[in-house]
C-alpha cells in the first residue's frame, strides 16, 4: 500500500495496543514512524530499475527481521519518553505496527518477501489496489479524534472502530476477489478461453470493479467486471504477449527476472533493435506502470545492459471519466481502445 496508509495504519495500531498507558501523541507518533520504516528501502539504489522494483519489499519487509527489530527500536522509545516499565508495552505497539506493514503489502498485487532471508519469494494476494481510500479515510478518522478528541475514552473507541472498519475492508476485498475469479472462470470457459493462469485484482481506488488478466500462449486476454454488473459474462479483449518472442530470448537475465517476479504475467515485443518487456500486473492495456527496455537481444556469453524503464501512464482524466462509469456498470471501453 502507499506510505500514507502505511503511517496511518502503524499511528492506529500504536494508540490502540498503547491505549491510556501513554500520551495519545506519542504513541500515534512512533506507531506512524514504524509504519513507515519497512518503505525507506525505496531510497537504495541498485543500479538497475529492475533491480530496484525487485529488491523492493525484501528484507525490510521480513516478518522476522521487523519483529527483532522491534526490540532496540522499543527500548529507545522507552528510554526517550523515560518510561522503561513500558518497554514491554511499546514493543507489542511497534512490533505489530511494524509487521503490519508487509501483511497489509502482502494484500496487493506487487509482491512482497516476506519470508527473507530464507527465501526471497515474492507473494500478493492481490485483493486490494494500492490506494484505497475506504481503507484509509477510516484510519484517518481514528488518528485524527486521537489527536484531537480531549476524551481519551472517546478517542480510544474512535479509533478502535476506524481500526476494525478497516480489517473488516480487506476482508470484503479478498471474499469480493473470490467471488470474481469463479465468475471469470466460468465466463473464460463459457467463451471457450483457457482460465488456469488467472490474474484477478481490482481496478484503481475500489474494490467494486475488478480486472481479469488470463493467460493464452503467445495473447493474453482482459476484461473488467463490475459488481454492479448484474452478473453479466466479462467481455474478454485479446492482445499479443509475444509468447514466441520469449521462448526465443529464455536466457536473457532481465527477462528471466521479470519473468519470476512476474510470475509468467508479462508480455514481451520488439522496440525496434530493442526488447521491451512489460509487468502487466499493474496497470490496463496498453499503459502499464513497470516497463522495461531490456536492450538488444545478445549473443551467448555477452553482459546484458542496464535495462531503462519506459512506463506510459493513461491521461488521469480520460481514466477516472472512464473508472466512474465502468464501476457503475456501463460496459464502455476502458480508455485507448478502440470507440473509446
Amino acid at each position: 500500500m502507499d506510505s500514507v496508509t502505511q503511517v496511518l495504519l502503524g499511528a492506529s495500531i500504536g494508540v490502540a495496543v498503547m491505549g491510556r498507558r501513554t500520551a495519545l501523541w506519542k504513541s500515534a507518533l512512533w506507531g506512524g514512524v514504524a509504519g513507515l520504516l519497512p518503505d525507506l528501502d525505496v531510497l537504495l539504489d541498485h543500479g538497475d530499475p529492475i533491480l530496484n522494483m525487485i529488491r523492493h519489499r525484501a528484507e525490510t519487509h521480513a516478518l522476522l527481521l521487523l519483529t527483532l527489530f522491534a526490540f532496540p527500536m522499543a527500548w529507545v522509545v522507552s528510554r526517550i519518553h523515560r518510561q522503561p516499565q513500558l518497554y514491554g508495552r511499546w514493543w507489542w505497539a511497534l512490533m505489530l505496527a511494524l509487521v503490519t506493514h508487509p501483511l497489509l503489502d502482502l494484500m496487493t498485487i506487487y509482491g512482497t518477501q516476506v519470508f527473507q532471508p530464507f527465501t526471497d519469494e515474492a507473494y500478493g494476494l492481490g485483493s486490494m489496489f494500492i490506494i484505497d481510500p475506504l481503507y484509509s479515510l477510516p484510519l484517518l478518522v481514528g488518528v485524527v479524534a486521537a489527536l484531537r478528541v480531549q476524551s481519551v475514552p472517546r478517542a480510544l473507541a474512535i479509533n478502535g472502530w476506524a481500526l476494525a472498519f478497516s480489517t473488516a475492508y480487506l476482508a470484503w476485498s479478498a471474499l469480493g476477489q473470490a467471488w470474481v475469479t469463479q465468475h471469470a472462470r466460468q465466463s473464460l470457459q463459457t467463451q471457450g478461453l483457457p482460465s488456469q493462469q488467472l490474474l484477478v485484482t481490482p481496478a484503481p481506488l475500489n474494490t467494486v470493479l475488478w480486472r481479469v488478466v488470463a493467460l493464452d500462449g503467445d495473447r493474453f486476454h482482459e476484461g473488467f467486471y463490475s459488481f454492479f454488473d448484474g452478473g453479466r459474462a466479462i467481455r474478454f479483449d485479446a492482445h499479443e504477449r509475444g509468447g514466441a518472442l520469449a521462448a526465443q530470448h529464455a536466457e536473457h537475465s532481465q527477462l528471466q527476472r521479470l519473468a519470476r517476479f512476474t510470475d509468467g504475467f508479462f508480455k514481451i515485443e520488439r522496440d525496434k533493435d530493442h526488447l521491451l518487456v512489460t509487468d502487466l500486473r499493474m496497470g490496463q492495456e496498453p499503459d502499464y506502470v513497470f516497463a522495461f527496455d531490456i536492450g538488444m537481444p545478445l549473443q551467448a556469453g555477452q553482459d546484458h545492459p542496464i535495462a531503462a524503464q519506459k512506463s506510459r501512464r493513461m491521461d488521469v482524466g480520460q481514466g477516472l471519466t472512464w473508472l466512474g462509469q465502468r464501476i457503475l456498470g456501463r460496459d464502455v471501453p476502458p480508455p485507448g481502445r478502440a470507440g473509446s
